[in-house]
């Protein structure tokens, strides 16, 4: 496989793995079309290190594959954002399985496949390559560990469709069904790390508290994601921004927020201590208590929301600002036909995406009530919204 050129004309970087001696299987499958229910989100958009489950693991693959397809179930549709164009194959079988998407899949390749599941904490290159190396002249490569195979982290061979179809057509979605009737190549491992999956939160749980052990923050800390709810007056952004926020955490991301205020205001309690340091002539004072903590200074000239956002929220995942519509470097806008209001603050291409009551047309709208949703598309678009 060769590494495309960049616009210079040299190797353009790619980050690809040690490929293994065999390289014949050239096509992956992502199986994202899982309903997630014992998460209660949708599991593909979990964010783990900065990005979805669905991006770090499209990226895992793309490293290693010629071509990467993600597999839905039929009818269903996923938000990339920042993951660029990606193949989408639907289940030709109803059910929503793994199986329905791998023996789809095989039907539209013809050819041997490495096949694994979107909600996958920490794959590894190193069991990659072992697995991909037992493929050759066998029909299955899958790994074991003591008596339990992980068949979504496994290579199948065209051999595979029939028994897997013969399945499928009598309501059958085992993929261990097919393995006495294939040539099975088994792949020893001493422990499931590298195929672990997201099942419920407290898995998700225990992925960031590992993750966040293996990567301890160091002082330099990447600034954030950083994007502004925008609106004309009393069309209700801050109660949006209440939904969006638990919707935002809920996909494990760390959110801090930045009001704009056109107008001075102070914080702190006249009379009091801190109040009284203010006055007698502090150019900047602290507020510290066991749960809480301000920082107020006086400023010769407003701060940069930019600025605010590299400051202030390092570490942190996501900054969400209510208001700053002429500085914001990225926007979501809500429109309310009830705010009395006739045309949108925004001109056409200005806001990412429309929240909003009417039938406006955008490209990303969602509705009044889809704080979800909202969320959902900043979390696929954490990359961009780094930018700035």
């Amino acid at each position: 496989m060769s590494t495309p050129p960049d616009e210079a004309g040299r190797d353009a970087p790619r980050d690809r793995m040690p490929e293994p001696d065999d390289t014949h299987v050239h096509t992956a499958v992502l199986l994202a079309g899982g309903s997630g229910r014992r998460a209660g989100v949708d599991k593909r958009f979990l964010v783990l290190e900065g990005a979805t489950l669905l991006h770090r693991n499209l990226a895992f693959l793309r490293r290693r594959f010629d071509r990467v397809i993600v597999s839905l179930a039929g009818g269903q549709d996923v938000d990339v954002g920042d993951a660029g164009n990606a193949e989408v194959l639907r289940d030709a079988w109803p059910g929503a399985s793994p199986l329905a998407g791998i023996a789809t899949t095989l039907a539209e390749v013809r050819a041997p496949l490495f096949a694994m599941a979107v909600d996958l904490a920490f794959p590894e290159s190193d069991a990659l390559a072992r697995v991909l190396a037992a493929a050759r002249g066998n029909d299955v490569a899958i790994p074991k560990v003591g008596e339990h195979h992980e068949p979504l982290f496994a290579v199948y061979g065209p051999a595979c469709l029939k028994p897997m179809a013969a399945l499928l057509e009598t309501g059958r979605h085992s993929i261990i069904e097919i393995l006495p009737i294939v040539r099975v190549a088994e792949v020893g491992f001493a422990d499931a790390s590298p195929f672990r999956n997201i099942n419920t939160m407290d898995d998700f749980a225990q992925a960031r508290a590992e993750a966040g052990a293996a990567r301890p923050a160091e002082a330099g800390a990447a600034a954030p994601a950083l994007v502004a709810v925008v609106a004309k007056s009393d069309s209700g952004k801050t109660t949006f921004i209440e939904k969006l926020i638990p919707e935002l955490r809920a996909l494990g991301l760390r959110v801090g927020t930045v009001k704009h205020d056109a107008h001075s205001f102070d914080i702190d309690h006249p009379g009091k201590d801190s109040w009284r340091h203010g006055q007698a002539g502090a150019d900047a004072y602290v507020v510290s208590s066991p749960r809480k903590l301000a920082f107020v200074a006086r400023l010769g000239e407003e701060v940069p929301l930019a600025e605010i956002a590299r400051r202030f929220f390092a570490g942190f995942d996501l900054v969400v600002a209510e208001g700053y519509k002429r500085t914001a470097p990225h926007m979501v806008e809500l429109f309310r036909a009830g705010a009395g209001h006739t045309t949108p603050l925004c001109a056409p291409g200005e806001a990412m995406a429309l929240i909003t009551d009417t039938p406006l047309e955008h490209e990303h709208r969602f509705g009044l009530d889809d704080a979800a949703g909202v969320a959902r598309f900043l979390a696929a678009r954490l990359e961009t919204l780094r930018s700035y």
